[in-house]
């Protein structure tokens, strides 16, 4: 029988809302809650920003990891060894869907829909990274399947989802401001303005060349 969840729970036990932003303080509160208070997840994609997440939810209870590239996944894999493993999510699905509450998906953009589609059509709450989909139509399907599961569902927009962006949103909407017609935002992503700003260290070839 599948456990039941509201919505407030599962946001709450995934840290969705605060997946970039939880303190060691909070992940180590969440460490401390009871087994009947933890959530079951599995992760699938482990590296990366897979792993950054999984840092985030390290309280709940981690039942099964899933990463094609057994070098990326290996910190994760000696970090929970109770967890089992795999490498297609649809053979973790087919072994252990009776036993996950949720998923948390942080794999390669064109997978992330595909994957979440497979956790909800069983009736698993899904946190998933951005971009969701790669077209309008998978992000229909998606938002279907969610609402006829009653699931609670979020994708990885971890700066949109801060406290800093919220509280600007509220002062904003405050009115206090006034009229607000322009906003200008800058941004050093990734660290230190590396993308797309990196002269070229050798002459450029001619046409000819």
């Amino acid at each position: 029988m599948r456990r039941k969840w509201n919505r407030r729970q599962v946001l709450a036990g995934l840290g969705l809302s605060a997946i970039a932003s939880v303190s060691r303080h909070e992940a180590t509160a969440l460490a401390s809650a009871g087994p009947n208070e933890r959530m079951n997840l599995a992760i699938v994609g482990c590296g990366g920003q897979g792993a950054a997440n999984l840092d985030k939810v390290a309280g709940e209870n981690i039942v099964a990891l899933c990463d094609v590239d057994d070098e990326r996944a290996a910190e994760a894999f000696k970090r929970f060894p109770k967890a089992k493993r795999f490498r297609d999510y649809r053979k973790l699905f087919d072994a252990l869907h009776g036993q996950v509450d949720a998923v948390v998906v942080s794999v390669p953009d064109h997978m992330h829909a595909p994957i979440s589609l497979a956790a909800m059509e069983l009736g698993k709450h899904v946190y998933c990274e951005k971009p969701l989909t790669w077209g309008i139509d998978e992000a229909r399907r998606m938002a279907r399947v969610a609402g006829q599961e009653k699931l609670a569902t979020q994708m990885g927009t971890q700066g949109m989802a801060s406290d800093g962006a919220r509280a600007g949103i509220e002062l904003i909407r405050s009115g206090v401001l006034g009229k607000v017609t322009e906003l200008h935002v800058w941004t050093d992503r990734p660290a230190g303005g590396r993308r797309g700003s990196i002269a070229p260290t050798a002459a450029r070839p001619s046409r000819g060349a």
